[in-house]
């Protein structure tokens, strides 16, 4: 499966942005999807992940609340809704493919799409 992920971009602190993951290959809906992000000097983090079906999700709990992934395998399309945006959300967002929900780790995915950059600033 091949990913594309888009919508980042520069945006003040209590800011929304929605960034999408557009999927083409494989069979999409067959892929759990999770959104990670990298800021400089830091390691990569999971951020989120929903299930291939849309019912199961979950959260970094420093973005309980304010980060809500959804999907359209209609669409073939995976989203993060960001909002009350902060500073420390800046990073370089990806998303990734699995067939297995319960990973969490980055070097556990093997589908990456290319990053798209959010940057929190007034």
């Amino acid at each position: 499966v091949q990913l594309q992920a888009s919508g980042g971009g520069l945006v003040q602190p209590g800011g929304s942005l929605r960034l999408s993951c557009v999927a083409s290959g494989r069979s999409f809906s067959a892929y759990a999807v999770a959104w990670f992000r990298q800021a400089p000097g830091k390691e990569r983090e999971f951020v989120s992940n929903i299930d291939s079906n849309g019912v199961s999700t979950r959260y970094l709990d420093s973005v309980k609340g304010r980060l809500t992934i959804s999907r359209d395998n209609a669409k073939n399309t995976v989203y993060l809704h960001m909002n009350s945006l902060k500073p420390e959300d800046t990073a370089v967002y990806y998303c990734a493919a699995d067939p297995n929900y319960s990973r969490t780790r980055a070097n556990e995915y093997a589908y990456w799409g290319q990053g798209t950059q959010v940057t929190v600033s007034s």
